[in-house]
């Protein structure tokens, strides 16, 4: 048994050399060292940070009332008259502020927080109740308290050691989303995002059919192939890169017109993939398209996976939130018979970014393809459950704590309220799209939506009753990016567009609805006229 007394271990210990003992020395004086002596071996500088330091922890107490200040939250709906964003054009912000760093800075605290107080001005207010830019909308303010509290305490998720509460927190989250979801005793992990969680799925599809791979490399095995839609994430051309497949061995999978990948069509890629001496590897299957919000149709996808013995991933990054949904969770039939899915609930649901699970129905496989022995982190003779050290079940090493902002969103309002705030906003869209349909210049690029997003035309007065040939129709794809860039100049709105290359459609409004902010129908009049008023002012 090891004594713990430094010195009855002396055969092993450390010696330091002479030369050492002296150097440190000037590190660490002696005990007759003088105070004037020690002072001299500090350098001004640092001796000013150690005694300030106290004072310079106050400028976290006017951080949150300058938020205020500045309207950065704009929940109230009285405040909604206020701008999202105070467009200033790079060059001409470069000026307003000082973004130079230099060796010798020395600023005041009043300073620093003139300094903060301008990147809040002349930044875009996504918490604003008329922020629909981005599949996210405004924030939970749990979520963000819980944000808060996180970086305050500023740990890591890689041990329970140093992340007690927030490894169970995380570890409670991953069972009752997989519980929700028909994973049963399944895994999972939080990610820096929906990328990285998509780029898991592709990992454990590959280590569970080449695991050798983890060791020996990709060396001598024939190209492996994943198959997407074309309608879904650019991630996985990202992943197929990263990990080494090549960006042509990620497949483009055919669409139907509501943007749902055809399963007819990924089965003949498939065998051509075959064909040519190719090994097909990981299907993914998407809930909710980033520009559509289609969902495909997993139950058929899953039979041709089966088929094949393919790995069936579901990026649900989007459509995810509709686990928690009453009247939608249909959008997920089949979600079970996947091997993984990818879920954001920074969108749709409030939480503050990043806010990122992967999970997979295979309970062992993340540790057993991401763990390697760090001998200095994820000992085995820990005085605990060494189980709650899930840090070696990523690919990182410093991992943010994205897992407690959920959690206490969740406690905060069960996730029974997530699932009814999910349906409003469905209902709302719905809603939006029955009021462009009784409205002149409207026109659904669909005519109808799986989900949130609701994609469209405004056609200008001046536009109108003119022969629609495709010079027409040019000058029409012109419209949502006038419109935005007026959007953004006034501050009064901002939402998206986005063309549809594939399919030669060109730009298009792109409204996507939000669990918050929770909108009423007289917004929804706000933001038809306020596009009608600026569309036809171009």
């Amino acid at each position: 048994m090891l004594s713990c007394n430094a010195t009855s271990n002396s055969g092993n210990s450390l010696r330091m050399s002479s030369s050492t003992t002296a150097n440190s020395a000037t590190i660490n004086p002696s005990k007759n060292t003088t105070a004037g002596q020690q002072q001299q071996t500090t350098p001004k500088e640092v001796s000013e940070i150690r005694l300030n330091l106290a004072n310079d922890w106050k400028v976290l107490s006017s951080i949150h009332q300058m938020l205020v200040d500045e309207k950065a939250f704009c929940a109230d709906p009285q405040e909604w008259h206020e701008k999202i964003v105070d467009f200033v054009q790079p060059d001409e912000l470069k000026k307003l502020i000082d973004l130079k760093i230099e060796e010798n800075q020395n600023y005041t605290l009043e300073e620093i927080q003139k300094i903060c107080q301008q990147v809040i001005r002349y930044s875009v207010k996504t918490s604003h109740g008329r922020f629909h830019n981005q599949l996210f909308g405004q924030m939970d303010p749990y979520g963000l308290a819980g944000s808060w509290i996180t970086e305050a305490l500023n740990t890591s998720a890689y041990t329970f050691e140093v992340a007690p509460v927030f490894s169970l927190i995380e570890t409670e989250i991953v069972r009752k989303v997989c519980e929700l979801c028909g994973y049963g005793q399944g895994d999972g992990i939080f990610s820096p995002g929906g990328s990285i969680s998509n780029m898991y799925g592709v990992v454990l599809a590959r280590y569970r059919q080449f695991p050798e791979i983890k060791s020996k490399g990709m060396f001598g095995i024939p190209p492996l192939v994943i198959f997407t839609s074309e309608e879904s994430h650019y991630s996985f051309k990202k992943a197929a890169h990263w990990l080494g497949f090549g960006v042509e061995n990620c497949v483009m999978v055919k669409t139907n017109d509501r943007g749902q990948m055809l399963p007819e069509d990924l089965e003949l890629k498939i065998l051509e993939a075959k064909a040519h001496g190719k090994v097909p590897l990981f299907v993914n299957a998407t809930a909710g398209t980033t520009v559509l919000g289609a969902f495909d149709d997993f139950n058929r996808i899953a039979d041709v996976c089966q088929r094949h013995e393919l790995w069936m991933h579901v990026d649900a990054c989007l459509g995810g939130s509709a686990l928690l949904s009453y009247k939608n969770r249909h959008l997920l039939k089949g979600l079970e018979k996947s091997d993984s899915f990818s879920w954001n609930p920074h969108k749709s649901l409030g939480a503050p970014l990043q806010c990122a699970l992967f999970l997979t129905r295979h309970a062992e496989l993340l540790p057993q393809a991401n763990s390697t022995a760090v001998h200095y982190l994820f000992q085995q003779d820990k005085f605990y459950d060494v189980s709650y050290d899930t840090g070696n079940k990523s690919i990182q090493c410093g991992r943010k704590i994205d897992a407690f902002k959920f959690w206490i969103m969740l406690k905060a309002r069960g996730y029974g309220s997530f699932g009814r705030l999910v349906d409003h906003a469905l209902d709302m869209s719905k809603l939006f799209m029955e009021k462009m349909k009784r409205r002149q210049g409207y026109r659904l690029v669909m005519e109808d939506y799986q989900y949130t997003n609701v994609c469209f035309w405004y056609v200008p007065q001046s536009m109108r009753n003119q022969k629609e040939d495709e010079k027409w129709w040019q000058k029409l794809y012109e419209v949502a990016p006038k419109v935005k860039e007026f959007m953004i100049r006034q501050g009064t709105l901002m939402m998206g567009y986005s063309p549809l290359q594939y399919r030669n459609i060109g730009n298009f409004f792109r409204m996507v609805f939000t669990c918050f902010p929770v909108m009423q129908e007289a917004e929804l009049d706000f933001i038809l006229d306020e596009i009608e008023r600026l569309a036809d002012s171009c």
